[in-house]
C-alpha cells in the first residue's frame, strides 16, 4: 500500500505507527499456498513462535503537505485480499478495493445535488492497456492481467532503453518507509523517512 500511496499522493516524509502481535504462535504453513485465514486448522499441527506483527496502524505525512493513514492486519476474518485505498482531494474522492480490481469508485464535488454520491467506473478499452486486454468495459482485470501489464512494461523499457516504474530506487524508498514505520512503533514517536 505504501507504493500506492506514493504513486497517488507523493513521497512520504514522516510516519507515526503502532504495531501489535496478538497471536504468539501459529501453525507452520505446509506447501506454497497461503490460505489467508480462510480455513481452520486442527489442534494437532506443528506450531512455531511468531516473529512478525499481526497488526500495524500508521499515520503518514507526505512531502507535499497531505496526510494519510495505512492499516494492515492478519486478523481480518472474512477479508481475503482486501487492499483498499481512498484519496480525498479538493475536487472529489476516489476509492479502490483490490478484491474488485476492475472497479474504481469516484465522487466529484461539483456533481448536482440530486446526483451526489460515488459512481463506479469499470476498466475497459478506454483505459491504459485496455485495448489489448479488455475489448468491452467491466470484463474484469485479474491477477494474471496485472502480471502481463508488469511484464509488458519491463520488456518495453528494456527494448526502448527507458526507465521503468516502479524501479529499484522506488523499492528502496518503500523499504526505508517500512523501516521508519517499525522504528516509530518501537520508539513511539514521529520518524522522518530520511533518518533511515
Amino acid at each position: 500500500m505504501l507504493d500506492f500511496a506514493r504513486y497517488l499522493v507523493g513521497d512520504i516524509a514522516e510516519v507515526m505507527a503502532t504495531t501489535k502481535t496478538w497471536i504468539n504462535e501459529r501453525p507452520v504453513q505446509a506447501g506454497g499456498v497461503d490460505k489467508l485465514g480462510t480455513v481452520k486448522s486442527s489442534g494437532d499441527v506443528e506450531k512455531r513462535p511468531v516473529d512478525v506483527d499481526d497488526e500495524v496502524l500508521s499515520m503518514l505525512r507526505f512531502e507535499n503537505g497531505a496526510i494519510g493513514s495505512i492499516e494492515a492486519t492478519r486478523n481480518g476474518y472474512g477479508r481475503n485480499n482486501f487492499l483498499t485505498f481512498e484519496v480525498h482531494g479538493e475536487k472529489g474522492s476516489i476509492s479502490f478495493n483490490y478484491e474488485r480490481r476492475d472497479e474504481l469508485k469516484v465522487f466529484f464535488k461539483d456533481d448536482p445535488e440530486d446526483r451526489r454520491g460515488f459512481r463506479t467506473v469499470y476498466t475497459g478499452p478506454a483505459h491504459p492497456y485496455g485495448d489489448g486486454l479488455w475489448p468491452i468495459p467491466a470484463l474484469g482485470i485479474g491477477y494474471g492481467e496485472t502480471k502481463i501489464i508488469e511484464t509488458y512494461d519491463l520488456v518495453k523499457s528494456i527494448v526502448e532503453d527507458t526507465d521503468v516504474s516502479p524501479n529499484f530506487s522506488d523499492g528502496y524508498r518503500i523499504e526505508q518507509i517500512a523501516d521508519a514505520i517499525l522504528k516509530s512503533a518501537q520508539e513511539g514517536r514521529w520518524v522522518s523517512v530520511d533518518e533511515i
